[in-house]
C-alpha cells in the first residue's frame, strides 16, 4: 500500500479530506521531499500546491498527486477551494502539531470547510517502517559509523569541542550525508556531564571522555548515534561507569521486541544502572522512535505503556551524568523485531581510549 493511499484509509463520513502542512507529512504521503508547498488528500482525488521554484521536480516526482503551480494569477486558497468543491470535501483533518495559530486562523477564514485535528492518526502509519523505509535508515547509520571510525584519528589533546564537531560534520557529509538529523553534541571532560551540551571552547585534555552524539539524512531518513570515547587513559571510576552504562543498554536491547512496552524496555535497563549505584544520574528515557524526524513516537520510556510494533525504529541510549565530572552515553539504533530486534549501528562499544 502506497503511504498515500494509508492517509486516504483514516477518511471517513465525517471528514473526508486531509490537509498537509508540514514538511514530513508531504513527504510521508509522496514518498518524495519537496521542500515548500501545501497538499489535499481525498479519497475522490489528491492534489498538491507548491511555486515556480519546485514545480518541475514536483511534477516529475511526485505520484500520486496532481500537481498545481499556485501564483499572483493562481492563488493558492483559490485552487484549494476548488480541490474542496471537486472532491465533495466539507471537513478537513490538519496537523496541529505544526500549524501555528494564526495559520490555521488563515486556513479557517479562507477554506471552504471545517477543520479537525488529526495528527496523532496521520503520524499512526509513521510508527511502523516499510522495507524501503528500513533500507534509507540503514544507509543513513552507515554513514554516521563511518563518519565515526574517520574523526577518532582525528581527536588531539588541544583541539577544542567546537574543532572537532565541525571535523565530525565534515566527516559526515564526506561519507554522503545529505543533510544533519540535528546539530551534533560534542562535549568533553565535565562538559560531557551534561547530555545536551552545546560544543563550546573548551579545549581537550588527556583523560576527558569525549561524547559525540550525531546523526545525518538520507534520502529525508534519520539516524542518530553516540560514543563516549577516553583521551590518552581513563580512570578506574569512568571505566565503572563506561561499563555500567554499557550493560545497561544492552539490557535493553536485549527487552525490546515487538509487544514489549516501551516502559518495560526503558525499566529493563535502568534497573542495571539504579542496581549499581547510579540510579539518581540517568534523567532522561532510554529511547525514542526516528525516521523522517529524529524524534518520533513510540517511545522507549517510562510514560509509554503501549506495545513497541514490528519495524518500528527506536534509539538505545541510556547514560550516567556526574555533575561537574564527566558523563557517558552510548547510543545505538535498532529496528524491532517479533522476537527481539535488530541493531543498524555497528560501531564497536566496548570502551575505546584513543
Amino acid at each position: 500500500m502506497r503511504n498515500i493511499e494509508k492517509y486516504c484509509s483514516i477518511l471517513t463520513d465525517e471528514v473526508q479530506g486531509l490537509l498537509l502542512t508540514s514538511r514530513y507529512s508531504r513527504m510521508y504521503a509522496a514518498e518524495f521531499d519537496i521542500a515548500e508547498g501545501y497538499a489535499i488528500v481525498s479519497a475522490k482525488g489528491c492534489r498538491y500546491y507548491t511555486d515556480s521554484r519546485y514545480i518541475e521536480s514536483a511534477q516529475r516526482d511526485l505520484h500520486g498527486f496532481e500537481v498545481l503551480e499556485f501564483n499572483a494569477s493562481k492563488p493558492l486558497f483559490q485552487q484549494m477551494n476548488e480541490a474542496i468543491k471537486d472532491f465533495g470535501i466539507e471537513t478537513l483533518g490538519f496537523e496541529e502539531d505544526y500549524l501555528t495559530v494564526t495559520e490555521l486562523r488563515n486556513f479557517e477564514t479562507r477554506l471552504e470547510a471545517k477543520f479537525v485535528p488529526m495528527q496523532k492518526a496521520m503520524n499512526l502509519f509513521r510508527h511502523t517502517k516499510e522495507q524501503w523505509e528500513l533500507e534509507r535508515m540503514t544507509k543513513a547509520q552507515e554513514i554516521t559509523d563511518a563518519a565515526f571510525a574517520e574523526v577518532c584519528p582525528r581527536i588531539k589533546e588541544g583541539m577544542t569541542e567546537k574543532e572537532l564537531a565541525a571535523e565530525l560534520i565534515y566527516c559526515l557529509y564526506k561519507n554522503g550525508a545529505e543533510g544533519l538529523s540535528f546539530d551534533p553534541i560534542v562535549v568533553a571532560g565535565p562538559n560531557s556531564s551534561m547530555p545536551h551540551g552545546v560544543p563550546g571552547d573548551r579545549r581537550i585534555q588527556a583523560g576527558d571522555f569525549i561524547t559525540m552524539d550525531f546523526g545525518v539524512i538520507y534520502q529525508g531518513y534519520c539516524s542518530d548515534m553516540t560514543r563516549t570515547v577516553a583521551l590518552g587513559f581513563a580512570t578506574e571510576e569512568m571505566k565503572e561507569v563506561y561499563n555500567t552504562v554499557l550493560r545497561a543498554q544492552l539490557a535493553g536491547i536485549a527487552a525490546t521486541k515487538a509487544g514489549v512496552s516501551g516502559k518495560d524496555v526503558d525499566l529493563a535497563a535502568r534497573k542495571v544502572i539504579e542496581e549499581a549505584g547510579y540510579g539518581a544520574y540517568f534523567g532522561h528515557g532510554y529511547g525514542h522512535s526516528l525516521g523522517l524526524e529524529i524524534h518520533e513516537a513510540p517511545n522507549c520510556n517510562a510514560r509509554n505503556e503501549e506495545g513497541l510494533p514490528v519495524h518500528a525504529v527506536c534509539s538505545a541510549e541510556p547514560g550516567i551524568y556526574l555533575p561537574g565530572k564527566f558523563g557517558v552515553r552510548i547510543e545505538d539504533c535498532v529496528v524491532v523485531e517479533e522476537n527481539g530486534c535488530t541493531i543498524l549501528t555497528k560501531s564497536p562499544k566496548d570502551l575505546l581510549i584513543l
